[in-house]
């Protein structure tokens, strides 16, 4: 299964994005508010320049208490994204996630972010593959 599969497949093909001097606690609200696990970083609204997570709010909270809250985004995000294109296997995507320890991924070609997966998304998208293989052979043995 492709990237461009699991992004047609999501119920909400929105990503949200905060520019690079929105602040922590701002991010942290979108975060909440949105029920998601991270934003994307873009000075233009459509450039992918970086990208945080809850994880990384968490970590600075841990190492500078509450004040990180009034620092800018830019000052905690992580900037050597990794992306892909909507072309790219699951697969593989999967294990670049697994391996690089990281939940989300922005989609992005010729520059420009198109969407965002997560490694539910592809998680979800994998077992549903597997499931119509499951099926398809369940009725070769069958039959049918």
């Amino acid at each position: 299964m492709q990237v461009y599969n699991i992004l047609k497949s999501k119920a909400d093909d929105v990503v949200f994005t905060v520019t690079p001097d929105a602040l922590v606690s701002d991010a942290a609200k979108i975060l909440a508010e949105k029920r998601i696990g991270t934003v994307v970083i873009s000075s233009d609204g459509t450039t992918a320049d970086g990208i945080l997570s809850e994880r990384d709010i968490v970590r600075q909270l841990a190492n500078h208490g509450g004040a990180c809250l009034t620092a800018p985004v830019s000052a905690y995000m992580t900037t050597k994204l990794e992306t892909c294109t909507r072309d790219e296997e699951a697969d593989a995507i999967l294990a670049r996630m697994t391996e690089g320890r990281f939940r989300h991924m922005p989609v992005v070609e010729d520059g420009k972010l198109i969407g965002l997966i997560t490694i539910g998304d592809v998680v979800k998208a994998r077992l549903s593959e597997l499931a119509m293989e499951k099926t398809a052979l369940e009725g070769m043995i069958m039959g049918y």
